[in-house]
């Protein structure tokens, strides 16, 4: 069997849909395993661009079975929306698309409260994309969610609704927000989540069911390891686990089960919404890097911020999740720069700091240690082998390497998924010569 997960090595935007459409044609099934609809990821086929937020990008392919699995929050609006947009796109999803019912659901309440928090903050918010989605896990943590499952038992979901719906504008009205009117939120919510019931399957019974059978299954994750809720810069933060442990829980296959993971990682570094940002650029570098690799939410379109490739950071991934291979996106992004730097480490109140600091707060002191290397000053988009590279570049790709313990096995040298590296006989190029090992 060929089980592998594919996570993001850094704070999310990593470029994982177009990476998981190129390796979706070798697997069987490919599955989500944790987040909402707050992580869009885009993939390019020629002219026509895909912004998925809760389905797999292996849906763009016919051959694959897709799967929410249980570790997801899924909104239904959001749900229908992308359905709806994919079908005027010629993308069938019925029949080939399922959602766990142990998945919980997002609802209007869930929104209401995560807006009222945030703006509550003020500059002291999160940053989060208030779509409700860490609401929606605080339910259930606290044993009160709604699932997918529910919409089988229409009596005990309403129940259940109204009940939440009291509970949560006592909390609305503390915030000083407008409260929700129980019927007409409640009308609005079956509406559109009782279209979500032809989708529902015990999806844990399906991936193993799968395997057992000797199928590939690609597990796909959102955001990336820094955003984790256990081991990212808490408390700026997701609300759920997005490092490869998350996929155990999040689709209920076993960890035995797991033959594979690939880090992705951009050639540079972002992320988005508040928080530290040891290697973040604010001048005229940081913003042709904003510029140059258009980096702009895919579901918010808020600018990301931007910054030097961080070997700390990737480094700690790299642990994490026990690496097989990266995949380094955005290469030809950094084609005009004369010199790029690298942050090899780090340095807090003058003295060096070993791995990742603890907390936020730590990491808000830390400088960055930097390494320079030369650029290459000429195009490497659209470049399929390694070989054909500008020597600098071919040499910033092995010190990255170096500086993180881990093979490179996939360049992405521009937006579509022809524009890619593969390198013959690292983990990737396995992964890709058939749909078993």
């Amino acid at each position: 069997m060929k089980n592998v997960v594919v996570v993001g090595a850094q704070w999310g935007d990593e470029g994982k849909g177009k990476v998981v459409d190129i390796l979706a044609p070798h697997f069987d099934l490919v599955a989500r395993y944790q987040g909402g609809h707050n992580a869009g990821h885009t993939v390019r086929i020629g002219d026509r661009k895909f912004i998925l937020r809760l389905i797999p990008s292996g849906i763009l392919h016919d051959e694959c079975q897709c799967l929410i699995g249980n570790g997801v929050v899924v909104d239904p609006t959001a749900f229908n929306a992308e359905i709806q947009e994919l079908k005027e796109a010629g993308v069938e999803c019925e029949g080939r698309l399922f959602i766990s019912a142990r998945a919980h659901l997002i609802l209007p309440y869930h929104v209401a409260l995560d807006r009222a928090r945030e703006e509550r903050l003020g500059a002291n918010s999160v940053g989060t994309t208030m779509r409700g989605i860490g609401p929606a896990y605080e339910d259930k943590a606290s044993r009160c969610g709604v699932r997918a499952g529910d919409l089988l038992y229409p009596d005990l979901l309403r129940e259940k609704i109204r009940t939440n719906i009291e509970e949560k504008n006592l909390e609305l009205a503390s915030l000083g927000a407008d409260q929700l009117d129980l019927d007409s939120t409640l009308d609005q919510f079956l509406g559109d989540a009782l279209r979500l019931k032809a989708f529902v399957r015990d999806s844990a019974a399906m991936v193993n069911k799968a395997t057992q059978e000797g199928k590939s299954v690609l597990v796909e994750g959102a955001q990336g390891t820094m955003l984790d809720v256990d081991h990212g810069t808490y408390p700026f933060v997701t609300s759920s686990n997005a490092t490869a442990g998350g996929a155990a829980t999040g689709l209920g296959l076993a960890p035995r089960d797991i033959t594979g993971t690939l880090g992705i990682a951009k050639a540079y570094t972002t992320r988005v919404g508040g928080g530290p940002f040891p290697t973040e650029l604010l001048d005229e570098h940081g913003a042709y890097l904003q510029k140059r690799g258009n980096e702009y939410g895919a579901v918010t379109g808020r600018p990301r911020r931007t910054g030097w490739f961080d070997a700390v950071v990737v480094r700690y991934s790299v642990m994490l999740n026990g690496f097989d291979a990266i995949a380094l996106t955005k290469l030809d992004v950094l084609d005009e720069f004369d010199e790029i730097k690298i942050a090899t480490g780090y340095r807090c109140r003058g003295e060096s700091v070993e791995g990742m600091p603890y907390g936020a707060n730590v990491l808000a002191e830390c400088e960055p240690i930097y390494e320079s290397v030369p650029g290459w000053k000429t195009t490497t988009s659209r470049i399929t082998k390694f070989d054909e590279l500008p020597a600098a570049a071919r040499d910033y790709v092995g010190r990255i390497e170096e500086l993180c313990g881990t093979p490179i096995g996939l360049i992405s040298t521009g937006p579509d998924r022809n524009e890619t590296i593969i390198r013959e006989g690292l983990a990737v190029s396995k992964w890709m010569s058939d749909k078993s090992v």
